[in-house]
């Protein structure tokens, strides 16, 4: 594997419309709680944006009536820190119950809901935040550093009895292969 094909496939990628859309909504996201405050962040969730129309799932109806009589203030808001200009918005109670959790990386216990998932293969103190990350500049310097997290990661797992890579035990343990494998599986 050599570090310009993955370039190319992330240059590739980030030109695709689908890319894209993930993108913007990705900062959505991320300016949302400033544009809404913390009570109102906690019982609303984004949903999508079609035809500049942002969809968000409430709690309540009442949630939903407060936040509709603001929404021009909060689309003025939100277009101002978008690339994009949102015609409406529109909020809702029916896909709350779909989005509960989503987008919560902790349970209400605090615990990382990651370390739940079948190929979760590191421990909790290796979950670090984008500061306590170490800065790195050079972009051939960042892949090495990740390629050898992987590689530390892998040193020690099982291998997929089917095509022979390091797999995480939970993915064994559920699925029997590992997660590519599984994929690979004809449905029954």
């Amino acid at each position: 594997m050599s570090f310009e094909s993955i370039n190319n496939i992330l240059g590739a990628l980030e030109n695709q419309a689908e890319f894209q859309k993930i993108t913007l909504f990705r900062s959505l996201l991320r300016c949302w709680a400033e544009v809404v405050g913390t009570a109102a962040t906690s019982q609303t969730r984004p949903i999508s944006i079609s035809r500049d129309v942002l969809f968000v799932a409430t709690s309540s109806s009442a949630w939903s009536n407060n936040l509709s009589l603001q929404r021009y203030r909060l689309l003025k808001q939100l277009n101002a820190q978008l690339p994009i200009n949102l015609i409406d918005i529109r909020f809702s109670t029916a896909q709350w119950q779909d989005v509960v959790g989503q987008g919560n990386y902790e349970d209400e216990r605090g615990q990382f809901l990651i370390l739940q998932h079948p190929s979760w293969v590191g421990d909790a103190g290796s979950l670090q935040s984008e500061s306590e990350q170490p800065q790195v500049t050079d972009a051939h310097t960042a892949f090495e550093n990740w390629a050898k997290r992987v590689k530390e990661r892998s040193h020690e797992l099982p291998l997929c009895p089917q095509c022979q890579c390091p797999t995480p035990k939970g993915e064994l343990q559920r699925w029997g292969f590992c997660s590519f494998c599984t994929t690979k599986q004809p449905p029954k």
